[in-house]
């Protein structure tokens, strides 16, 4: 049993020296060392983590998330803020209160600002545009990504032609099966994928993401999301675990894991290695010190909140989400306390992807 051991251990580690040298592995590779995980952990986050530290420093980049609307038209099973949830106080953020917590993060030392809200038709293209260009009018030298979901060819176009310099969407799955059970069926993981697609073609610097443990998912699904994410070759990646919502249909499904996310973590950072890669909010909710292990294990992207305070606890994706506190970017000097323990320090700049555009 113990030679059996010794020799699995082995070939993880062989695994993730050939993953770190040629940035890919077979699915077959993939779900080995997923499956055996435990006897490599440590030997892939050390990788991870120089990897890292090989392209981008010691640096972690900072964005300035501002979540304005959690109005949604979509039904996810998983999302506190889908529409059929009636418990969820709505609430919207007009232009001005937008562009002021901008204006705030700006005097803070924010360079990059994450718009993101849920899918509200409320707020138009015209009106989008109006705000991208606004910020940037202000704040020239700063970025703006945006995170407002499924939107058309010529959304998308006339969002980059405003000023837009990023967006995230997390594609959530590779797998369309598994995405037909996190999902109703009038959403599409076709269009979801073809969204992607079409924000790359217009030259945006893309992210995407999956849950870490979300109902139904497999290993399997997880060493598929890998091979997705190597032909993707996105931007940024955003992975954090699913934590179930109380007013959801999945309220009674078992959360995942700081210990699974941190391990798919590191294996995102060796292969995609110029990816921007965040060390999650839902990673600090399940885990007190879940960012700091998140980049220890190669995240170098942290998104405190500049939404205002009182509107914090209404966008819930799901329970018990860290609102104040650390999170406050009011609190930054918190965090970069936080972060120098990790032997790593907050970076004050829009933190540019360095890989090929």
């Amino acid at each position: 049993m113990v030679f059996m051991q010794k020799q699995h251990t082995a070939m993880c580690n062989s695994l993730i020296d050939r993953l770190r040298k040629e940035t890919a592995l077979s699915f077959d590779e993939y779900l080995f060392l997923i499956k055996n995980r435990d006897k490599c952990a440590d030997y892939l986050y050390k990788n991870a983590s120089q990897v890292r530290e090989s392209i981008y420093g010691n640096k972690i980049y900072i964005r300035g998330l501002i979540e304005f609307t959690n109005y949604c038209k979509n039904n996810c099973f998983y999302c506190g803020i889908r529409r059929d949830n009636k418990k969820a106080d709505r609430y919207r953020l007009s232009s001005d209160e937008i562009l002021s917590c901008a204006d705030y993060g700006y005097h803070l030392g924010f360079r990059t600002f994450v718009l993101q809200g849920g899918e509200d038709a409320y707020y138009t293209d015209e009106m989008l545009c109006d705000i991208v260009q606004q910020l940037k009018e202000k704040h020239s030298d700063c970025a703006v990504t945006l995170s407002l979901g499924e939107r058309s060819f010529e959304s998308y176009k006339a969002l980059r032609n405003a000023g837009a310099d990023r967006y995230l969407l997390r594609h959530e799955t590779a797998d369309p099966e598994h995405y037909g059970k996190l999902h109703p069926p009038e959403m599409s993981h076709k269009n979801r994928l073809e969204c992607l697609e079409n924000l790359k073609k217009l030259g945006y610097q893309v992210g995407a993401g999956f849950m870490v443990g979300s109902p139904f998912q497999t290993e399997e699904n997880l060493a598929r999301e890998m091979l997705f994410l190597k032909k993707l070759n996105p931007h940024m990646v955003g992975i954090g675990p699913f934590i179930s919502h109380k007013d959801t249909p999945f309220c009674n499904q078992t959360s995942g894991t700081a210990e699974l996310t941190l391990f798919m973590l590191g294996l995102v950072r060796l292969t995609l290695p110029y990816a921007l890669l965040p060390a999650t909010t839902a990673l600090g909710t399940i885990d007190d010190s879940g960012r700091e292990k998140g980049i220890l294990a190669g995240a170098n992207v942290l998104m405190p909140n500049l939404s205002p305070v009182n509107v914090r606890k209404k966008y819930m994706l799901y329970d018990n989400k860290i609102c104040t506190g650390d999170e406050a970017a009011q609190c930054i000097e918190c965090l970069k306390r936080r972060i120098s323990a990790t032997g790593c320090e907050i970076e004050i700049s829009r933190g540019d992807y360095k890989g090929e555009k």
